[in-house]
């Protein structure tokens, strides 16, 4: 019997030791309750003591979590509806003002979180032209929409809000397409002034090209001309010289170059009187033979 009331008591004062020893993670932050009120709102982490079935512990994740929000519809500055989806990344730092404002209920948190960030979203596309949503200040809008948020969230909930991203950026279906046609239109009309533009460009061109060949052509002519009356007029001077020098056997010489011009072909036909000046040195040498 000693032996069972011993196992009895041992098993009960495990019992008791599980109920009041509880284990802080460091990845975690806890309150402590008592009868359901707040009594302890940070409980480092490490080992601890409670008293059973009166002190309820209440354990968050301390880590960094992510919210999603769901896809949005906002105006742009110049009134241009945009779809937005974005998430939020957030972490506990007032473990007690979490548990009080949102029970420790996840699901407050998400639907405070997302009020707050499409509220914060749409105050920032507001101010904002379509452009720069999309590419010019993306970058700045994230960070201001960071740093309005910290300045009540933390107060408020007892959360940090890390970082505020975009994921996607959409135009609304119902004026979607009309804006691809507007967008298609205008780059056709681009691309037929840039068409038209080079088609100018080229037509200057060429013309240029068509105005250098001629002046091209006239400078070559024109030398080739000079250069020819030169050998012309070089030649006449040899000839000249030539003659001054002995003008009987130029005279000769000529007319040896006129025989063999004219008799060069045995089928050809010369009608000339026999006392012509042309048969003048074939007269000479008849005179000359004995």
């Amino acid at each position: 019997m000693k032996t069972y009331l011993g196992i009895a008591l041992v098993l009960l004062l495990l019992f008791l030791a599980s109920q009041s020893l509880f284990v802080v993670r460091e990845t975690e932050r806890a309150v402590l309750l008592q009868f359901g009120e707040l009594v302890n709102a940070d409980i480092p982490p490490g080992l601890h003591m409670k008293i059973p079935f009166v002190n309820e512990v209440r354990r968050f994740d301390a880590r960094i979590r992510t919210e999603d929000s769901i896809t949005q519809r906002f105006l742009t500055l110049e009134q241009k509806a945009l779809e937005v989806d974005s998430y939020t990344k957030w972490r506990i730092v007032d473990v007690g003002l979490f548990y009080v404002s949102t029970d420790g209920d996840a699901t407050k948190v998400s639907g405070l979180l997302a009020e707050r960030v499409n509220n914060g979203l749409r105050d920032q596309i507001a101010t904002r032209n379509l452009q720069e949503v999309v590419a010019g200040e993306r970058d700045q809008l994230m960070l201001e929409l960071t740093a309005s948020l910290n300045e009540s969230v933390p107060a408020d909930i007892g959360i940090e809000i890390i970082d505020v991203r975009v994921k996607r950026i959409d135009l609304p279906g119902d004026v979607r397409d009309s804006v691809y046609l507007r967008m298609s239109t205008e780059r056709n009309r681009l691309a037929q002034e840039l068409r038209s533009r080079g088609e100018e460009l080229a037509i200057g061109i060429r013309a240029d090209a068509e105005r250098q060949a001629i002046i091209f052509e006239a400078e070559a002519y024109r030398d080739a001309e000079r250069i020819r009356g030169e050998g012309d007029a070089r030649a006449t001077a040899i000839y000249a010289e030539a003659y001054n020098k002995d003008p009987e056997f130029f005279a000769f010489t000529r007319s040896l170059n006129a025989y063999r011009e004219t008799f060069k072909n045995k089928g050809d036909v010369l009608l000339i009187d026999p006392e012509s000046d042309f048969f003048k040195y074939l007269k000479d040498l008849d005179s000359a033979q004995p």
